[in-house]
Parts: C-alpha cells; sequence; structure tokens
C-alpha cells in the first residue's frame, strides 16, 4: 500500500523518499514537503487511524509552516475508511492533514483534503 502510494506521489511530480526520521512516506515538489503515515490492515481500523493522527501530530513542527503538510493513508474499504473519515474535517484542515484511500488495485482515491 505504501508503496502504491509513494508511485501515485511520484506520478504527481513528487521526488519521494521512504521511511525517513521514522515517517513512513517523505515527498517533496515546489518547496513544499509532505509527511505521510500509512495504515494497512487490521482488526482495529479506528485505534490504528487514531494512532496515525496522533504520530503526526507528533512530527509536526512547533511553529506553523506553511511549506509542510501531512496525510494519513489507508486501506480503501469501509471500516478503514469510516475510522478515518470520523475524524473532524475542521481540525484536519488546521492541522494541515489530508486523508487518501488506497485500492486492492493500487489506485488511489482522496478522502478528505489536498496534499
Amino acid at each position: 500500500m505504501a508503496r502504491d502510494f509513494a508511485g501515485w506521489l511520484s506520478s504527481q511530480g513528487w521526488v519521494v523518499r521512504s521511511e525517513v526520521d521514522v515517517v513512513d512516506i517523505v515527498a517533496e515538489k515546489d518547496g513544499r514537503r509532505l509527511c505521510v503515515e500509512v495504515k494497512g490492515a487490521s482488526t482495529a481500523s479506528g485505534l490504528d487511524v487514531d494512532t496515525a493522527i496522533g504520530q503526526l501530530v507528533r512530527r509536526m513542527p512547533s511553529e506553523p509552516d506553511q511549506a509542510v503538510s501531512f496525510a494519513l493513508v489507508v486501506r480503501d474499504e469501509p471500516r478503514s475508511v469510516g475510522a478515518a473519515v470520523r475524524a473532524p474535517r475542521r481540525i484536519l484542515d488546521l492541522l494541515g492533514m489530508a486523508l487518501y484511500a488506497v485500492g486492492e488495485d493500487g489506485g488511489v482515491r482522496q478522502l478528505v483534503g489536498r496534499a
């Protein structure tokens, strides 16, 4: 799943690196940086999504930086997507965090926000 999302980012013009500073994916484009946490299949989708959001929040700079944004990627299946989109959109916007889903076929779907 991480490989599929990294490939999709590359196709969008991002320069992608994997597992940088305990972040699953770091991508750069036009002076911007995107930090991505990827959560795969799980029996505890809600807990995994909450944990991933917390991990991304801990990696955010202490001062606002418009050049850095964040994304959470989940499996494109009802439980994972449902767990991801239960996070209030207003809060995700304040955090500069986007949500994406990756399907079994490797296709990427934007759920909320924009990288």
